[in-house]
Order: C-alpha cells, then sequence, then structure tokens
C-alpha cells in the first residue's frame, strides 16, 4: 500500500460510515466526445492515455470517489476480436496506472472486470473462460487496485466463477458484484436477486448491486423485489434511460437532474454506492455528488427494500390483488381439453411415423397442403417442417404448421434454427407456437446464411442447439429466457437432431447425451442408407433414455443421390445405393428410390419404433408409398 492509500480508509469501511459517489460511462461518454464505435476502447488505455485520463479525471472532479478502471473488457477472449489478445496484461495495467494517476488520493480506484459470456449462452468452454478471468485478475491485483469490480454479469453462474477466482488471488480485497437484469429482479439463468446475492454473500462478496440493462426505474423495480435485508452493502449504476437512435446517433434522455433525486431513493433503500452507466456524463455524476451531499446513512441500514417507507416523490401503484386472484379464478373454472398423446407417447407404445415436407419457396402452398392431407390420410403421426433448411428462404413453417393443424387436422412439428433468430426472436417465436398450440419442435443449429440463396444475410447463432433446448424447457417451467417468471408454463415436446453418418459414432452420441442432458425429450437423425449403420445406430443408443426416429430419405434420381452424397452436410451415401441409382432419372429413379427406401425400413423396423420420413423435392406420393409400408409391416 503506498503513502497516498494510507490517507483514506478500506472501502468496506467507508462503506460503513457513508455513501460513495461512482463514475460514469466510460464508452458511450467516448463515442459522445466522437471516437467511432467498432474499436476497442480498452487498448486507449494504451494508445490514447491522455483521452483516458481526461475522462477520469472529468468524473473525478465532477464529485466521483469510486473510479473504474478502462478495463471493462480487456480480458483475453474479447481483445482477441481486435487481435490484441496478447496485449491483455499491459492494457489491463495501464488502465489502473492511468486512473491513479487522474484522480486524488480520497478515490477508490476499483478494477472493472465484464462479462464473458455476455448473458449471450455462447457454448464457450469454462476452462477458456476461467483462463481469461484468471489473467486480467491477476494483472489488476499485480497493479494495485483498491478492489475489484464485477459488472453488467447475466448469470449467476458466471459471477460465482469470476468471485471464487478473485477470492483464490486474494482473500482480502474488497469484490463489488453487479448483475445486469431486468425490472422483475432475475438473473438471466432465473436466480432471484435475494438468492443470488445470499451466494454471493457466502463466496465472499463485499458489496452487491446492479447496473446497466435499465435505467433508475428499471434498477428501482429489481431492488424492490427483494424481500428483507441482503446484509451487504448494495451499489447502483443505472443507464441514462434507454438509448434513441437519431439522425445516426444514440442519445440517452434521462438528464442530471433526474438522477439526483433517485439518487436519494437509491440511498433511502440502502445503496452505499451510487453512480451510472451506459448514456451518463459527469454531469449525471455532479448532480448525484450535489443529491447526497450530507445525507447520512442510517448505521447499520442495509438495503430492505420492501420494508421501506416509499420513497420521497414516488407514487408505486401495486399490482390488484383481486384483479390477479380472479384471472386465477377464471383460470382454474376453464375446462382442461384432454390432450392427445404426445409422439413420445405413442412410439413408446407402437411404431410411430413423423414425415417431414418442406415448406414452398413460394407463395404457392396448394401442393403442401395436397400433400399433407395425403399423409393424413395415409395414418402418418405427424407431418414435420424444416425452418429454411440448407439456409434456403422457405415460407414460414409456424404458419403452415398453424394451417395443417387447422385445415387438415395432423399433429405439426416445427423445426426451430439457432441461425435466423436472436434471443428475443426465438422466445418471440416460442411463445407464437405455445398460443397456437402447437406443441412439438425439433431443436437444430442450422445451416450458415452463407451457404444459402442469401449469402450477404447474417447468421445469428445466439443459442447452440444444446442451449436451445434447455431454454424451450425453461418456458416449460414458466420462465422466460430473461429469466423472469411467466403466468402459465409452456408444454413444448422438445427434438434433437443426431447425424450418425460420422467416422466416429462414438463420439457423435457422447454428443447426443449432452442433448439429452439439456432436456431433449426424442431424437431424429439425418437420413441413413446403409443396413449395417442402422443396426449400428440402434446397438449405439439403446442405452438412451429417450427414443430415436431413425431418418429415412428415399431418392429421387441418380443426380440426386450424388448431390446429397458430396454437397449435403450430414448425408452419407453407401457405394451399392449410389450404384443402384447410378443414370436413373424420373419415374425410374423415384420407384428404385422408393424400394431401397422400403429395403432400409425393413432393416429398420426391428430395431427402431420411431419412423421419420423424409419428402424429397415434394414428391409426397414416396411418403405416402413409405408410410403405408410401414403400416404392412407391423400391422397397424
Amino acid at each position: 500500500m503506498g503513502e497516498r492509500d494510507k490517507m483514506k480508509p478500506d472501502l468496506r469501511q467507508a462503506l460503513q460510515e457513508r455513501i460513495l459517489t461512482g463514475d460514469g460511462a466510460m464508452g458511450t461518454y467516448l463515442y459522445q466526445m466522437g471516437f467511432p464505435v467498432g474499436v476497442s476502447y480498452e487498448e486507449f488505455n494504451t494508445l490514447r492515455p491522455d483521452v483516458i485520463d481526461h475522462v477520469h479525471r472529468s468524473y473525478y472532479e465532477a464529485g466521483a470517489r469510486v473510479i473504474e478502471t478502462n478495463t471493462f473488457s480487456a480480458n483475453y477472449e474479447k481483445l482477441l476480436k481486435y487481435g490484441l489478445e496478447s496485449e491483455m496484461e499491459a492494457i489491463n495495467r495501464a488502465g489502473v496506472r492511468i486512473a491513479r494517476s487522474a484522480v486524488g488520493a480520497d478515490a477508490y480506484v476499483v478494477g472493472a472486470v465484464g462479462s464473458i459470456r455476455d448473458g449471450k449462452l455462447r457454448n464457450m468452454r469454462t476452462a477458456k473462460v476461467s483462463d481469461a478471468y484468471e489473467r486480467q485478475i491477476g494483472a489488476l491485483l499485480e497493479e494495485g487496485v483498491d478492489g475489484l469490480l464485477f459488472e453488467t454479469f447475466y448469470d449467476l453462474d458466471e459471477m460465482l466463477l469470476a468471485l471464487r477466482l478473485a477470492r483464490k488471488a486474494s482473500s482480502k480485497l474488497p469484490v463489488i458484484c453487479q448483475f445486469a437484469v431486468d425490472d422483475v429482479g432475475r438473473t438471466q439463468d432465473g436466480a432471484g436477486l435475494k438468492d443470488a446475492y445470499e451466494q454471493l454473500r457466502l463466496e465472499g462478496a463485499d458489496v452487491v448491486g446492479l447496473n446497466c440493462r435499465s435505467g433508475p426505474n428499471g434498477i428501482m423495480r429489481a431492488i424492490d423485489t427483494i424481500d428483507g435485508p441482503i446484509g451487504l452493502p448494495l451499489s447502483v449504476f443505472p443507464n441514462a434511460g434507454f438509448p434513441d437512435y437519431v439522425d445516426g446517433k444514440y442519445t440517452y434522455s434521462a438528464g442530471p437532474q433526474y438522477f439526483a433525486e433517485t439518487a436519494l431513493r437509491f440511498a433511502d433503500r440502502g445503496a452505499r454506492i451510487i453512480g451510472g452507466c451506459c448514456g451518463t456524463t459527469p454531469e449525471h455524476i455532479e448532480a448525484i455528488a450535489k443529491a447526497l451531499d450530507g445525507y447520512v446513512p442510517q448505521s447499520g441500514k442495509v438495503a430492505s427494500p420492501v420494508a421501506q417507507a416509499q420513497p420521497r416523490g414516488e407514487t408505486i401503484m401495486p399490482r390488484s390483488a383481486s384483479a390477479g386472484a380472479a384471472q386465477q379464478e377464471q383460470q382454474a373454472d376453464k375446462p382442461q381439453a384432454q390432450r392427445e398423446p404426445s409422439i413420445v407417447d405413442l412410439v413408446r407404445q407402437r411404431h410411430t411415423v413423423i414425415v417431414e415436407l418442406d415448406p414452398p419457396r413460394d407463395l404457392d402452398i396448394r401442393k403442401f397442403m395436397d400433400g399433407a392431407a395425403a399423409l393424413k390420410a395415409a395414418s402418418a403421426d405427424a407431418v414435420t417442417m424444416a425452418d429454411n433448411s440448407l439456409a434456403v428462404t422457405r415460407m414460414s413453417n409456424i404458419a403452415l404448421a398453424a394451417l395443417v393443424q387447422e385445415r387438415v387436422g395432423i399433429r405439426p412439428l416445427v423445426h426451430i434454427a439457432c441461425r435466423d433468430r436472436n434471443l428475443i426472436g426465438t422466445q418471440s417465436h416460442m411463445m407464437g407456437l405455445d398460443a397456437l398450440d402447437i406443441d412439438h419442435v425439433l431443436a437444430v443449429t442450422g445451416d450458415p446464411a452463407r451457404f444459402g440463396d442469401l449469402p450477404d444475410s447474417s447468421s445469428v447463432y445466439d443459442l447452440t442447439s444444446f442451449e436451445m433446448i434447455r431454454m424451450i424447457k425453461q418456458l416449460n417451467d414458466g420462465t422466460a429466457f430473461s429469466g423472469k417468471p411467466l403466468k402459465q408454463k409452456a408444454k413444448f415436446v422438445v427434438g434433437a437432431a443426431f447425424n450418425p453418418n460420422v467416422k466416429h459414432l462414438d463420439k457423435a452420441v457422447q454428443r447426443l447425451e449432452r442433448k439429452i442432458a439439456s432436456g431433449a425429450d426424442y431424437i431424429m437423425t439425418q437420413p441413413v442408407y446403409d443396413p449395417e449403420l442402422i443396426v449400428k445406430v440402434a446397438e449405439a443408443t439403446k442405452h438412451l433414455s429417450v427414443p430415436v426416429f431413425i431418418g429415412i430419405m428415399p431418392l429421387a434420381s441418380g443426380r440426386n443421390a450424388e448431390y446429397l452424397h458430396n454437397e449435403v452436410p450430414g448425408i452419407q451415401l453407401s457405394d451399392a445405393v449410389r450404384r443402384r441409382m447410378a443414370g436413373l432419372e424420373g419415374e425410374a429413379g423415384r420407384a428404385e428410390g422408393v424400394n431401397i427406401a422400403k429395403e432400409l425400413l425393413d432393416c429398420a423396423l426391428p430395431h427402431f419404433n420411431g419412423i421419420y420420413l423424409i419428402t424429397p423435392f415434394m414428391f409426397y406420393d414416396m411418403a405416402v408409398q413409405l408410410t403405408e409400408y410401414v403400416w404392412r409391416k407391423t400391422e397397424k
């Protein structure tokens, strides 16, 4: 500890005696100063230290006494995006030195550490995340910060990981843990704030709080979900409201005076560090500091929002208890329709056939609907629809599913790809399916957009197929993707895809086991064209707890066979099948394709109750023939 640090008490002690004003935004403030987006603002620690010095000095002069280093995204994984991973230690060390030199001895310099996963649920190995945190925390500690600030964390699990690593590196340094949540007060992985903060307290957190995602009102409402004291000082760093995009620039509407008023309300709720996040400026921080000047916190009082008297100047309209009770009574009185058994129920009792029909690539749905009707007449158990397979634009499968269910009366099974929709769109999509009473889905990754008919479109991939399955099952538990509780539970039966056409089948099955662990209720395989492989798949999957639908797709021609074998990922034909299809076109090709499919069914039926027929080129009569063949063979 240097001489200047001896002039102020430990951060923990200071928070027992007074409220400290935190600083404001770094990134959005640099944006307002004219620096472009799309660059690493953390690199400014080494490229433009004068600019970062100016920002820190401005906040200190405005009254901030908790100063965050400009290191929010200065971890290995985030810097890798800019080719700066080798500069990680230098950027973090420089960030601490700049903050130290810019402010007075009475300020606390805390090392800012942001979430690596960003609540996007990306499939990043925990070992990589841990390594990135360890290296960044180590650099910050070696340069002598007064504390660590973990901010904008969406998930409790990731916060606990970071906190444990911090405590491993230092048992004494103060650690602040801040979540980014919406106003219902739940982390994105479903933890309530009271429980989350208690777990953090037990793991050694010194301060807990909230930042980003919403303005003062949203954070206030989140705090008010906490029932009783949390046993730790509270910190809050709200945004300056929600951003607006005006004339090519992002602007924030919440002004300094509003922040001054809400700072007092936060203080009444037990907040001990109050600053600002996105959109805030030195003017906001100055307003907070002036509003808190002379405010004396009640001794020993640490956030107990529900027990607080109503804050000054604020009118809170409670939710009507009588209205909620009436709604519950109405739902209780509503007769529950007898639900049909799911395909999982059926396949455990007898052979079950689901048939895939591709949605049309134009606006004419007549042939598609004719095919669905023909399959209904053939007693198929469900019609399944891909989600822009091979990244080729097709009609919405949710619209077709609703039409098939209403007009044809056959169960729809809808594929949900990770490629096309972000988290918002995916949950919205699932909520729409639930409203339409379409409850059978298949979660798939989806082929990259650059390989489809619109190669300049974006591939989203906010979720992996594993995460998609887990999040859909979370809706079944009555919890939204954000962690917010829903008023009712969904009832999705979720499938997972499996490609057995691989060199190492055992490894593919291990991956499949992970999907089942994520919550998959059944499995649908890619088409198989080798009888020996069908038997191997049956043997390799017989231990699984969920049923497997083996994929069979009749070939339409010799050219179709070669295209599938050579160009379509996940499909591999045997040499014998390719020889039989070679040179066949038109009706002759389709006839031989059906014959081959029947032979494959002969092999599959003794091993699999679940049969997944895939219709080529909307030749639904081929699928009808094969469906009827299954029933003849099994005497349905």
